[in-house]
């Protein structure tokens, strides 16, 4: 009887303490970060947080007070001039830093900064020896501005020593090439940063053809964001002015309200655009999405022709030929299609909702002779079936039902699901195309364009980018690397008129073997060297230089290739009295444009081989890029010792983009921990069985005791 009252006693503390043992394992579980697919070392802590207000006493934590845009567009060039204005309402000196975005195509030029009444012309330098200048100006007292380039698209702006009550005004220039679609013009103005997923950034070993990333691919800073739905205390106004050769026919924005004048006229040649005052989707809650001008011409055809400039040392042109127009073939050679999917945090709610009438769009226009698979993808992935399947209807409905059951959640491991892509056996029978879908908030992009790139042979990739503010530098790369095109869909109404091009373009290449050449005027350092097959119809663009020719030459430019009723060829005539001496747009698009081209190839080889070539573009030319920085410094010392606290301007959080996209982090910058993955939900269910069952064998072993 004492033995088995004992038992019964000591029964009940036995199992709580299995209780806690089993439970602590599961804390352990739920804490620990998912399994990543990716090689190589952790990132390091420069994940997103979220901002928090009263954390510094004393300290203006929101300085950037508002942003001024104004773009003048002249043709097919855009000149643009970004002006932050930075105001200290607290009560010790700050340091301001901004991280904010850019167009991908920019020609990031000039910064001037006025304090009071001086102006200071910024300095292109050596990116390290730009921080060295701005960091020793920062100790000494003096107002300096450090802008830096993180990605062609991404940019941080820090300001030194702005005292109580300072005004500083920070102006930004920088030229971009808009090259029309289907006769559709576009100008695009990012307004904010989404959060990006650093993950475990080292590729595998063979992502590049060195085994070394780019020296500059890690290089991401940490980013303060708003919660969602909390509107930015920074103002943001914009506005546009519109001057074409032929009249303007229609002028919309997709993404704000705007108010639009024109010339009187049926044929108005220019045009002014603002944000409308009165509209919510307008001068209020404007920056937290994407700003999206779509303009047409009147007439159909976009004019062909050879812009010139004229310079001290070297002369510049730009020939923008328009190809003939997409006839659709006769039989249509059957592919396999393989859909990659994120499904990741960030993804969640309105920009998943989006994919999938995407991917309604897509799938539901697949051919009876096509395959496809479908893998989704977060901080792991999985194929819907283990093999390419048949595009039957049955197929095709099934794939759409487990789509639309997915939630988003998780981290964002695009490299994983690359690679296993690649992975997959093909068909010799059949061509591939493998389609991404995403918000591109990933920092993996010179990584991902190496790997795509290397596996051409096997597969050509277009890139799908979903959301108010998507990451248009990924998806851009990831179709230039694959021979493919970019899309970007910002609303759910959109996916059919887009999934509607792809299949055009799928279907009917426009023209393939393009060569450029010219006659009667010597041309050099011409871009880009070969040129790509155009599959929109969208202009054969040529950068170069050209020297002066003899007198009584007739130059032209001649473009051929194969076009979908045969061989095709145009000529235009070279105009040398049409050179234009008065701009220098021309000079800093060829050099972003050969900038662009070193970096595909640096992202390709890894390591650093091309820095030395593009830091020598960078100062030649004074553009901004990942090797050189602008810099600014005031001669007068005005707060010495240089002492004071750091303001990290917070950027809201993108239209549509929730709380998943950055979990719930420390206010300090701590790493995000994501969402659970379902091999770690798995893990959890385990445990607590196995706690169940433990706790119900002694209550059974404490009953028959």
């Amino acid at each position: 009887m004492r033995a088995a009252a004992l038992l019964l006693n000591t029964a009940p503390a036995l199992a709580a303490r299995r209780l806690a043992w089993y439970s602590a394992l599961a804390a352990l579980v739920l804490l620990a970060p998912p399994t990543r697919a990716q090689t190589g070392a952790p990132a390091q802590a420069e994940s997103p947080y979220f901002f928090v207000q009263g954390a510094q006493p004393g300290v203006d934590a929101l300085p950037l007070k508002r942003t001024d845009v104004k773009v003048n567009i002249s043709g097919v060039i855009a000149d643009v001039v970004v002006t932050q204005r930075y105001r200290n309402e607290g009560t010790v000196p700050i340091e301001a830093k901004y991280v904010f975005p850019g167009s991908t195509r920019a020609a990031v030029g000039g910064l001037n900064v006025r304090i009071g009444e001086r102006l200071v012309v910024a300095q292109i330098r050596e990116k390290q020896q730009a921080r060295v200048e701005y960091d020793a100006a920062k100790r000494a007292g003096q107002t300096a501005a450090l802008l830096e380039q993180h990605r062609p698209n991404v940019f941080q702006m820090n300001v030194a020593n702005i005292l109580p009550g300072d005004d500083v005004q920070v102006e930004l220039r920088y030229n971009e090439l808009l090259v029309p679609t289907e006769g559709n013009y576009q100008f695009v103005f990012p307004t904010v940063v989404g959060p990006r997923y650093a993950g475990t950034a080292q590729p595998a070993p063979s992502a590049t053809t060195s085994g070394q990333p780019p020296a500059h691919a890690q290089a991401f800073p940490a980013q303060p964001v708003l919660r969602a739905g909390e509107p930015s205390a920074s103002a943001f106004n914009l506005k546009v002015n519109l001057a074409s050769p032929i009249g303007i026919q229609e002028i919309r924005s997709p993404s704000h309200a705007i108010d639009t004048q024109m010339d009187a006229g049926g044929a108005a040649k220019r045009a002014s655009v603002q944000l409308a005052a009165g509209s919510s989707r307008g001068a209020s809650q404007s920056n937290d999405r994407d700003f999206i001008l779509d303009y047409r011409l009147a007439g159909s055809a976009v004019q062909s022709g050879v812009l010139l400039q004229r310079g001290e040392k070297e002369n510049f042109f730009l020939a923008m030929v328009q190809p003939p127009k997409a006839v659709p073939q006769a039989a249509i050679t059957p592919r396999e299609y393989i859909f990659v999917v994120d499904i990741s945090g960030s993804m969640h709610g309105f920009p998943l909702d989006t994919a999938k009438a995407l991917m309604r769009q897509l799938l539901g226009s697949l051919k009876a002779g096509d395959r496809f698979n479908v893998l989704l993808f977060s901080g792991s992935n999985r194929f819907l079936a283990p093999r390419s399947v048949p595009a039957t209807p049955a197929n095709v409905e099934a794939a759409i039902r487990t789509i639309e059951q997915m939630g988003g959640g998780g981290s964002t491991e695009l490299l994983p699901a690359l690679r296993r892509v690649y992975a997959e056996p093909k068909s010799p029978e059949l061509s591939r195309t493998v389609v991404v879908v995403t918000d591109g908030y990933v920092t993996v992009e010179s990584e991902a364009f190496a790997l795509v790139r290397q596996h051409l042979d096997q597969a050509n990739v277009f890139a799908f980018g979903i959301g108010s503010s998507v990451n248009r530098h990924l998806m851009e790369g990831l179709a230039r690397a694959g021979m493919g095109e970019p899309f970007v869909i910002t609303r759910p109404d959109q996916a059919k008129e887009q999934a509607e091009r792809f299949r055009r373009l799928i279907e009917a290449p426009v023209l393939t073997s393009v060569k450029a050449r010219f006659e009667g005027l010597d041309v050099y350092d011409v871009e880009p060297s070969v040129l790509p097959d155009v599959l929109a119809e969208r202009p054969v663009i040529v950068f170069g230089k050209w020297r002066e020719p003899t007198a009584g030459a007739q130059p032209k430019l001649m473009v051929e290739g194969h076009a979908a009723g045969g061989a095709y060829q145009q000529t235009l005539p070279i105009d040398l009295r049409g050179a234009d001496a008065g701009t220098t747009a021309l000079r800093h698009l060829w050099a972003r444009h050969r900038i662009a081209v070193l970096s595909d190839q640096e992202a390709l080889t890894g390591g650093d081989a091309q820095k030395a070539a593009i830091t020598r573009l960078g100062l030649d030319y004074s553009l901004l890029t990942q090797y050189t920085s602008f810099i600014a410094v005031d001669k007068v010392v005005r707060n010495p010792g240089g002492s004071g606290a750091t303001a990290n301007q917070p950027s809201p959080l993108p239209e549509g983009v929730t709380d998943r996209a950055v979990g719930e982090a420390s206010a300090l910058g701590a790493a995000v921990s994501s969402t659970p993955e379902p091999a770690t939900w798995a893990a959890m269910l385990v445990v607590l069985a196995v706690v169940g069952a433990q706790i119900a064998r002694r209550r059974r072993g404490a009953f028959t005791a």
